[in-house]
């Protein structure tokens, strides 16, 4: 190969951030990094490489953008929950003959003393809520997830996100802006100073976020947890430090 081989990876978890960031010695020199993000949060930024924001167009605006670039290698790296692009990722690079790999964190699991509610989608979460007996709902499901609930009366929701949202709808709805990680100790006090009976989540998995689970344990709260959605069958791995092993099967890199 007579130019740097590059890598473009799907953005937009805390994964890909670190896998920028353990390659950034060598971008530039040794390597092309582009990390493109879908564009739901308001300026993404990359330790390292180019930045793309943006929709490629679907699978074929995705597979000529494989083929025009060139890109060598793909790593998806997107949220858990995203479920499209993976599969259309999958698709592009089988059609343009580029490696794939899929980063993911692995899910939650329940341990003793969890009382969650499992469920497949933010739809069957709302039907959840309908029935349960919670009046005072933390919702933690992203601000694209929440058509479902607005038309939920009685109980009164405390909606967590990262950005600001419209809440508009039949529900009782208070916005609580933060992002992770949320330490145990501001868990513990959000639930018992909000009066939290029930909490909703996806499960995303990860460090980041997952103190409200224990918090929600330590009270025998009730969880309606979102089921991830399905993936393509791609290789996947679990962590940054397998996907770098796997790039570097793939491409000469110093060190």
């Amino acid at each position: 190969m007579d130019r740097r081989p590059t890598l473009l990876v799907l953005g937009g978890t805390t994964e890909a951030v670190q896998l920028a960031q353990r390659l950034a010695p060598q971008v530039g020199p040794h390597l092309d990094l582009i990390t493109s993000f879908a564009g739901r949060t308001a300026r993404p930024t990359a330790p390292a490489g180019t930045v793309r924001v943006g929709g490629f167009g679907g699978v074929d605006g995705l597979a000529a953008y494989l083929r025009a670039t060139p890109v060598d290698l793909v790593v998806d790296a997107l949220h858990p929950f995203a479920a499209v692009m993976p599969f259309h990722a999958a698709e592009a690079c089988a059609r343009a003959g580029v490696d794939l790999l899929k980063l993911q964190r692995p899910p939650w699991t329940p341990v003793a003393g969890d009382r969650w509610i499992e469920v497949a989608d933010a739809g069957a979460a709302a039907e959840a809520v309908r029935h349960a007996a919670g009046r005072r709902v933390l919702l933690t499901i992203g601000r694209q997830e929440l058509g479902p609930f607005r038309s939920i009366t009685g109980p009164a929701f405390l909606v967590r996100s990262i950005e600001a949202t419209d809440l508009a709808g039949a529900w009782t709805a208070v916005e609580l802006l933060g992002r992770g990680p949320f330490p145990l100790e501001d868990e513990r006090k959000l639930l018992r100073t909000e009066e939290i009976d029930l909490v909703v989540t996806k499960n995303s998995g990860g460090a980041a976020t997952a103190a409200k689970l224990t918090a929600a344990r330590e009270r025998a709260t009730p969880v309606v947890v979102v089921q991830r959605p399905a993936t393509p069958s791609v290789p996947l791995v679990e962590t940054v430090d397998e996907a770098l092993a796997w790039i570097g099967e793939r491409v000469q890199l110093p060190g």
